[in-house]
């Protein structure tokens, strides 16, 4: 099989999409136009020159990275464009055969005085819910296509490591509000805040808010800082991810696995990397690591792991064979590939599955396991009895595209398939 045709198999196969921000993968062209309609200044008004300015296909570091998000957060702050953004992100994802996916954002990056926490996640949920209809009629109005699984999506809302008052009205307005707490406090009311408003939004509106993340700046700004608002989430049955190990060492996932009752971890990057403990206390390094590696691949702790958005933010990987993942794989680690920012890193789920074929030799089976896995380990808004069924449809679909592709001969790995 040729890399069009192993493309067109990836693309057909059911996938998910469990690390993807919202005000990270917008269209291009949608924020031009918004930018446009709405006032805001971009660097520039094409998209060529956001590309070349901006949305680069490598950048410096984790900072230059986030800088385009100052832009899409800009738009980003009516009813109106948020529902626009949500949508178009679910028709991009169903389109090439994304069947679940879980957008995160942090709703305080766009509430204000006119448009309130509620409303943000009700505008995010109308324009997923529109494009799951949508896709899921087509679904129906076909009978040869009665056996595929359906289309949905679920919420994830994410806390701040670090803001301050100048990241939105919001911050600013929390800041106000407590003018003699020290700053280390305020972060924790903030998050707190947030995982009382998602479980009272849930609640009330049914929207399907599932999960609870943590992200931005690790270093200096630890995750057992929010304890409380993931004591808060978990008392509450959201699911648990924590942004870790992305841009510092293993001390931060201990801290998300044992502080913040994580389900899940957004990268992991530095999981297997004695190198980058930092304690002193912490004597034997490879032991530590060694240990909590296997408490987390023992529990099956999901990464979800964004091979471009590594290669863009972490100067230190040269070549894309020399990410972690590989090292994951050889650890038995449950591992799940994603996007993390569709328009930020230039990217698909059908790519990042694509990288990992072409460059970590996965064998059919390991292909098969960590697609499944990210139907698995998701925050399905269903029941449990539910989630199973659909798991179920989507690996008998599975296995129906593979049947129909010649598979056989793509140029993946044939040695002793890993079981992940």
């Amino acid at each position: 099989m040729n890399a069009a045709a192993c493309e067109a198999f990836l693309r057909a196969l059911p996938k998910t999409d469990l690390h993807v921000h919202l005000d990270g993968s917008l269209r291009l062209e949608s924020l031009i136009e918004m930018a446009r309609e709405r006032g805001v200044s971009l660097p520039s008004m094409n998209c060529e020159g956001m590309r070349a300015l901006v949305f680069k296909d490598r950048y410096a570091n984790l900072v230059e990275y986030l800088h385009g998000f100052a832009y899409t957060c800009a738009v980003l702050q009516d009813a109106e464009s948020l529902e626009r953004a949500a949508f178009e992100l679910a028709e991009d994802n169903f389109a090439e055969g994304v069947r679940y996916f879980e957008v995160r954002f942090a709703p305080q990056l766009h509430a204000h005085a006119g448009l309130g926490m509620d409303d943000v996640l009700k505008a995010v949920d109308r324009g997923l819910a529109r494009a799951a209809v949508r896709w899921n009629r087509r679904l129906r109005r076909d009978d040869s296509r009665a056996a595929e699984p359906e289309y949905a999506y679920a919420i994830t809302v994410c806390a701040m490591r670090y803001f301050d008052q100048n990241f939105s009205s919001y911050y600013k307005d929390l800041f106000r509000v407590h003018p003699f707490s020290p700053p280390k406090q305020v972060l924790q009311f903030g998050s707190l805040e947030l995982a009382q408003a998602a479980v009272a939004i849930r609640d009330r509106f049914g929207i399907p808010i599932t999960g609870f993340d943590l992200a931005g700046r690790e270093e200096g700004y630890p995750a057992e800082d929010h304890r409380r608002a993931y004591e808060y989430a978990h008392k509450n049955f959201l699911k648990k991810t924590v942004h870790a190990g992305e841009a510092y060492g293993p001390e931060s996932i201990f801290q998300a696995i044992t502080d913040l009752h994580a389900d899940r971890l957004g990268h992991g990057y530095y999981l297997l990397s004695p190198n980058m403990v930092a304690a002193p206390a912490i004597a034997d390094k490879k032991e530590y690591v060694r240990r909590l590696a296997e408490y987390i691949a023992d529990r099956r702790i999901t990464l979800e792991v964004c091979l471009t958005s590594n290669m863009q933010t972490n100067p230190s990987i040269k070549s894309l064979s020399r990410h972690a993942f590989m090292k994951m794989r050889k650890a038995r680690l449950s591992t799940t590939l994603c996007t993390d920012n569709r328009l930020v890193s230039n990217t698909t789920v059908t790519k990042e599955l694509m990288l990992a074929v072409e460059h970590f030799g996965l064998t059919q089976h390991e292909l098969k396991n960590i697609v499944i896995y990210g139907f698995k380990r998701s925050f399905y808004p269903g029941s449990y009895i539910e989630k199973r069924t659909y798991v179920r449809r989507v690996i008998d679909w599975y296995e129906r595209v593979q049947a129909s592709h010649q598979t056989s001969d793509c140029f993946w790995n044939r040695a002793r398939p890993l079981d992940l």
